[in-house]
């Protein structure tokens, strides 16, 4: 298995994409503009307490105000409200908390309105960036995160991933945690500590009390609210949390950002740094990496998929559903059964990618091909579960009900990616009309033809827009010259002007249009 990172630089903002063995998994956008990233520290100010809701409403500097669940208060809020008074007024200059008395835990069923007031200054962290009408989702548990550890302000708990699975190892890495650890500081130690050193562990702890100084250090002058402590930039915290010895290349089209990641890379894994490459070309980089001929065929209603299958995808406000089907594949396989596992398999593979690429969220509603037999239903729910598990968001999957329908619940962070993939209509008939980009209607020319020659076609003649028709005829090689070498017949391409620009038809050997 292979992993690229491709990184492309504009003026006003950085896109990223994931591809594993050449197949785009995810996209990402890092905007200046958005000032309220998960992770992200303010120094804010308590609007008002609702007690109907259990929670408050705070200002964080954004056009709404933002939600705090008593929930997310966490169990350490006393100690955080003094402390952060106290650093604020200027009262307080040891930032290091072992010599800060901790005040008594608020109760886990208790009321906002008994331990938060109007106006009163707290500081929170996003947890869930503005979506559609709603202002982000805020915690006052605070985390800052590392390579191999999360550093945890006001705890005392050292927790290790429940991805390590071994005894031995979980026993050691919080042996050697626990050895590091300042007093009033919990840890979360992360996947990829497993089988690191203390030393490596120490320089990342190191690391991030240097954060937690310099943000306390801001509480002091800092007008309320404001942005205290930052994410680190989508480039490296993406690095952060997803490198790993799969990854075979980093391809960056900015100078700037090339070093800033060579040195990152450098920092957290020496000995990979030769994998992060300049990339100069007059092809722009998503073009020579195949990125943007899959933005366009992937982020549609309708998704192709091979041996003929395709997917609907379809949102609502509450949820979303995505519809399974077989096309009009030949059935090669020996009952209809079969048939159905089949596709079912592939799709499973599809909607794992879909959900990550798309960063859906919420609850998604699966309709599979239904299918009698329960050890196919069990082997299709695994499949999915194998799938779905590099998915970073937290998400939990139901097995099949008895009518084919798979339930998936996601964690929503931020805004869902969502990629227009239709264009302009050249044919201006209709002003401001839209029609669906060349290269996916070349996908869907390229799917019937295949079903075409599965029947045994002698001789093909394809009749299409004459913008199309020069797509498919120009160029070395051509479309049409790849046809010829994949399936060893040569389709015959008709430009014809009466067509509109979505209309094609193809033809047999003697003239007659094929259904």
């Amino acid at each position: 298995m292979d992993k690229e990172l491709i990184i492309r630089s504009s003026s006003e903002d950085v896109d990223f994409a994931l591809l594993k063995d050449g197949k785009l998994i995810e996209l990402h956008k890092d905007e200046d503009s958005n000032d309220f990233s998960v992770g992200d520290v303010f120094i804010a100010k308590i609007r008002k307490a609702v007690p109907g809701l259990n929670a408050a409403f705070v200002n964080v500097g954004y056009e709404k105000d933002a939600f705090l669940h008593y929930h997310d208060l966490g169990p350490k809020l006393p100690s955080l409200l003094k402390f952060t008074k106290s650093v604020s007024t200027g009262k307080l200059k040891d930032f290091s908390l072992k010599n800060f008395p901790f005040e008594k835990d608020i109760d886990k069923n208790g009321s906002i309105a008994d331990v938060l007031k109007s106006n009163q200054s707290i500081l929170v962290q996003i947890v869930k960036e503005p979506i559609s009408t709603k202002g982000p989702r805020i915690s006052s548990e605070l985390s800052i995160a590392g390579r191999y550890i999360v550093l945890v302000p006001f705890s005392d708990r050292i927790s290790i991933s429940q991805k390590i699975e071994s005894k031995e190892e979980k026993d050691r890495l919080k042996r050697l945690v626990k050895s590091i650890t300042p007093r009033g500081f919990g840890i979360i130690v992360r996947t990829v500590a497993e089988g690191k050193k203390v030393a490596e562990l120490d320089k990342d702890l190191q690391n991030l009390l240097s954060r937690w100084t310099a943000m306390c250090k801001k509480l002091h002058k800092a007008h309320q609210p404001s942005k205290v402590l930052g994410e680190m930039n989508k480039a490296s915290s993406m690095l952060r949390d997803i490198f790993n010895d799969t990854f075979t290349s980093i391809h960056i089209d900015d100078e700037t950002l090339y070093y800033q990641i060579k040195d990152y890379v450098q920092e957290i894994a020496p000995n990979k740094e030769s994998i992060v490459k300049l990339y100069q070309s007059n092809v722009p980089i998503y073009e020579k990496h195949g990125i943007e001929r899959q933005i366009k065929t992937s982020f549609g209603k309708t998704v192709s998929m091979s041996k003929g299958a395709y997917l609907i995808i379809e949102h609502t406000e509450a949820l979303h559903v995505i519809d399974v089907n077989s096309g009009n594949r030949s059935n090669k396989a020996n009952n209809q059964e079969d048939t159905a596992l089949e596709v079912n398999l592939i799709a499973a593979s599809e909607i794992a990618r879909q959900l990550r690429l798309r960063d859906m969220g919420g609850i998604i509603v699966v309709d599979f091909i239904d299918m009698t037999n329960a050890e196919n239903r069990q082997q299709l729910f695994n499949h999915l579960r194998d799938e779905m598990s590099d998915d970073r968001a937290k998400h939990k999957i139901l097995p099949p009900s008895k009518f084919g329908l798979i339930q998936i619940t996601r964690q929503r962070v931020r805004p869902e990616m969502n990629i227009k993939t239709k264009e302009e209509n050249p044919d201006g008939i209709i002003n401001g009309s839209e029609v669906e980009a060349p290269i996916g209607l070349v996908q869907k020319i390229n799917h019937d033809l295949e079903q075409l020659l599965k029947k045994d076609y002698k001789k093909l003649t394809l009749n299409t827009h004459p913008f199309i028709a020069a797509f498919l005829t120009k160029g070395i090689p051509s479309v049409r010259s790849k046809w010829f070498f994949e399936h060893k017949k040569w389709v015959k391409v008709l430009p014809r002007d009466a067509y509109t620009y979505l209309e094609y038809h193809f033809f047999d050997k003697n003239g007659k249009q094929i259904k």
